[in-house]
């Protein structure tokens, strides 16, 4: 695991942590005997790994590119196509990224038996690569893939061996990286692309990810309730809790008066109910609390 100096490219300037708030949140960690905790996007830029809705920062400020859909990916063969093909070329760098502080700080919180479970809506696996064992990953993880037709899994290491054999000659150069682990290419490098089929029946692979646009699992949604269920606080770090599938789960724990400390550069949408809120990078603030 990687103890270098954080990667700053991708995250939003802020100042650095408050003593006061630092007490504070010591404060929230310190009563929580069973902490249900919620990560976005915010804890993984400091590990070089763009977020959507930073400012200034995020992939939205920076481009007018757009997650592919889930929809269109079930759809278009030329949507996915395009989708394996930038991710192809992004995979080598993505899955080299490696977990920072908080990640770490969040592992060795459950080795002490202070935090009950982790959530994270982010599918970069960076928290797996800490270590956390308590933990369900809310929108999957690019690093397995799928069939649609018959479900067999693979890892997506395996897929990209699948990937050079098929594409022997190939090459593109990457434009741009975003947030899910592909890059940007134009139509001209995707259109030769050659995509596998599914080695056992010929179907459709799939990252095993949420896209936009498709749903989380009932029975994922009924087991992190139960989680939540059995917790006494709340910490959401590093999201805005824009997305539906990860807020209802704090729209939950306001409903059951449990206290929730949100600590994320910039607004979210828990921010006129949370009990504690800090503008601070997870990976400074984290390491502090005791």
């Amino acid at each position: 695991v990687s103890r270098a100096s954080p990667n700053l490219t991708f995250v939003p300037a802020c100042l650095p942590p408050d003593p006061v708030e630092v007490e504070e949140l010591q404060c929230f960690v310190s009563n929580s005997k069973r902490l249900f905790v919620m990560t976005g996007a915010g804890i993984s830029t400091e590990s070089g790994i763009p977020d959507y809705r930073s400012e200034g920062v995020g992939l939205y400020a920076r481009t007018d590119r757009r997650p592919v859909q889930h929809a269109e990916f079930i759809r278009s063969a030329s949507a996915r196509q395009r989708y394996w093909a930038r991710n192809f070329v992004g995979w080598p760098q993505f899955s080299s990224h490696q977990p920072n502080k908080a990640h770490l700080v969040l592992r060795d919180w459950e080795k002490l038996g202070k935090l009950h479970w982790l959530v994270t809506q982010n599918v970069d696996a960076l928290h797996t690569k800490a270590g956390s064992q308590r933990m369900t990953e809310l929108h999957g993880c690019t690093h397995r893939v799928f069939c649609l037709a018959c479900g067999d899994r693979i890892l997506r290491s395996e897929l990209q061996e699948h990937f050079e054999a098929l594409n022997p000659t190939w090459k593109a150069e990457a434009l741009d990286v975003a947030p899910d682990g592909d890059v940007f290419l134009t139509d001209e490098q995707v259109r030769s692309f050659q995509v596998p089929a599914c080695q056992k029946c010929g179907g459709i692979l799939k990252p095993d990810v949420t896209f936009f646009g498709d749903t989380v699992s009932q029975e994922k949604v009924s087991f992190v309730h139960q989680r939540l269920a059995e917790s006494d606080s709340m910490l959401v770090a590093g999201s805005s809790m824009q997305v539906y599938s990860g807020y209802r789960f704090a729209l939950a724990a306001r409903e059951k008066k449990l206290p929730i400390a949100v600590l994320n550069i910039g607004p979210t949408r828990l921010d006129h109910f949370a009990s504690l809120k800090l503008n601070s990078r997870c990976g400074e603030l984290l390491p502090l609390i005791v």
